[in-house]
């Protein structure tokens, strides 16, 4: 019993001589990707659209999922050989088709000589707590190093830090990549928050993001890309965007797609006139397949989107059209559920979305 005693005393102790030794810097000091909105307009760091908007959308969800950090990322550089990262979710969401690291979650990479990104580790969260801490990686040789870390999917971050053992210095970037000048802002739905991604990083936003070393702020809503004029007000406030990238067919129905669509164009439109903006038709879902009822309300929304973008595309040389075969193959295997992606669905998405956005952003190329 007394070495049972003495074991738990002497574990104790060196958790709190670990602890001692970790130097904290809060995220709040680092900056910031991912974010479109003026700071002072939100409660949160980590939100997406401002509480200005909690009374003026129509559904109080479209609000909630505001405040998920889905897109962001903090950008740091240290020597420190061991990474430690502690943070308080808004709303412990959990989904029984998305994995906790996914839902909670965080993501590091860290940027090689060549520019390019390439995954560290995953913070995973503790599914009792709405607190984590935990060390994400150690034993590393301690060498300077630039860092992003991909806050939660579907889930809020009120508070965020980053640890390093004593002795070893976290600092801003020295490295201005991604770049946060003239961002792709991308709206769409829970395929464009994220879900079902095992890992933050996973998602085809952020993939994108990776590959143009270029901010991409993700306006996507689970279940409530619906065309809200309030977020197209958003999107057309952001100062000086590359693209708009609309992805939001999945969420809307018919009369939405008839009322809503032109109308949420011409706010961008106004606000930017010559920015390129790109639609984009709703993926093969594999489920619809076999549900006739279900592909049946795909083809009948499709058509009448053709039927606008037609229009759209005679009267703005501005506008793109990306229809659906391709997107994610054939063969079922890109979804968790018929419907959300697998990371397989995610990686196939944005290496068949990637082509459009660079010939549009580089048409000379």
């Amino acid at each position: 019993m007394m070495r049972r005693i003495s074991l738990i005393v002497t574990a104790a102790l060196a958790a709190l001589t670990a602890s001692a030794g970790t130097r904290w810097v809060s995220a709040d000091s680092l900056p910031l990707l991912g974010k479109c909105v003026d700071p002072t307009s939100t409660s949160y760091r980590y939100q997406r659209i401002p509480d200005s908007l909690e009374h003026k959308v129509k559904r109080p969800d479209l609000f909630r999922l505001g405040r998920n950090s889905a897109g962001m990322a903090i950008r740091f550089a240290t020597d420190a050989p061991a990474i430690s990262l502690k943070w308080k979710s808004t709303q412990r969401n959990l989904m029984n088709h998305m994995t906790p690291t996914g839902t909670r979650g965080l993501d590091l990479y860290t940027l090689l000589p060549d520019s390019t990104w390439t995954f560290v580790q995953s913070g995973r969260p503790d599914p009792t707590k709405a607190v984590t801490e935990t060390c994400v990686i150690k034993n590393m040789t301690p060498e300077q190093r630039e860092y992003m870390l991909y806050l939660s999917l579907y889930d809020g971050v009120d508070s965020l830090f980053i640890g390093v053992p004593d002795g070893y210095t976290i600092s801003v970037p020295a490295v201005p990549l991604p770049r946060a000048e003239k961002p792709i802002i991308y709206y769409g739905t829970s395929l464009t928050q994220g879900g079902c991604a095992n890992r933050p990083g996973m998602v085809h936003t952020n993939i994108i993001g990776r590959r143009l070393n270029r901010d991409v702020v993700n306006l996507g809503f689970s279940g409530n890309g619906q065309l809200d004029l309030e977020i197209a007000d958003v999107m057309a406030a952001v100062h000086d965007p590359a693209l708009y990238v609309l992805d939001f067919l999945p969420n809307v129905n018919n009369q939405q797609l008839d009322t809503l669509f032109i109308p949420f164009v011409d706010i961008l439109r106004n606000a930017h006139p010559t920015v390129p903006i790109l639609v984009i038709e709703d993926p093969d879902y594999p489920y619809k397949r076999f549900d006739c009822t279900a592909q049946a309300r795909v083809e009948s929304r499709r058509e009448l989107l053709k039927q606008i973008m037609d229009r759209l595309l005679a009267a703005d040389p501005n506008v793109y059209f990306l229809p659906s075969p391709g997107l994610i193959g054939d063969d079922g295997e890109p979804s968790v559920d018929g419907l959300h992606f697998t990371d397989i669905g995610f990686t196939r998405y944005a290496d068949n979305i990637l082509p459009t956005i660079i010939q549009i952003l580089n048409p000379n190329e």
